[in-house]
């Protein structure tokens, strides 16, 4: 069974909790991704995740200031990870009991070293059922 080390995208992506709103949907834009790991600013820990979705819900929606709101007040702390020698079926088992569709990957220390999308199982993994599970268990309403 492979790791999810063997098919995650190796250093994601992330942003800081002290970074700016603006500039990290910007960056969301730019990398044409809905989402971001949050990570401490020592030694890259994870801490959170942040979704486009998460900005406009706690930051547009509540009416705070976009100019001045941080990452800290959107993002969702604590987030689901797997581990890099995990096997790839226990991050897609995480990924459809969460309905999420993208997932941290941490190394020993809780380094942030990756993260599995869904693209990543279907393009990497050799899982087309697994695939195809994936996107209907994410899909589905709660």
């Amino acid at each position: 069974m492979p790791k999810s080390r063997d098919i995650m995208t190796a250093n994601p992506v992330s942003c800081r909790v002290d970074d700016g709103i603006v500039r990290v949907a910007d960056t969301m834009r730019k990398e044409d991704i809905g989402s971001l790991p949050v990570v401490d600013g020592q030694d890259q820990r994870l801490v959170g995740m942040v979704t486009d979705r998460d900005i406009v819900v706690k930051v547009v929606a509540a009416g705070t200031d976009v100019q001045t709101a941080r990452v800290r007040d959107a993002m969702t702390p604590n987030p689901v990870s797997v581990r890099e020698d995990d096997d790839v079926k226990d991050a897609v088992q995480m990924m459809s009991q969460r309905q999420i569709r993208r997932l941290p990957v941490v190394d020993g220390q809780g380094r942030l070293s990756g993260i599995i999308s869904q693209a990543d199982i279907a393009t990497r993994g050799d899982h087309d059922r697994t695939t195809g599970e994936l996107v209907e268990a994410i899909s589905e309403r709660s």
